[in-house]
């Protein structure tokens, strides 16, 4: 889900359309979609541990 989601977020989609076309695919949720804000954190979460990374 977060390869799809950074792809999106570089056609410069935006959280509602992301969410839109992820599926949720294990889980109590599995079938469904995603929110916006499960995207943002998401992504905020992926950003912030390559942030780290790089500056290491």
């Amino acid at each position: 889900m977060l390869s799809m989601a950074l792809h999106l977020r570089d056609q410069e989609m935006s959280l509602r359309d992301i969410a839109k076309r992820l599926v949720i695919t294990t889980g109590a949720k599995k079938g469904q979609h995603p929110s916006p804000a499960t995207i943002m954190r998401v992504l905020r979460e992926h950003d912030e541990q390559t942030a780290n990374a790089a500056s290491t």
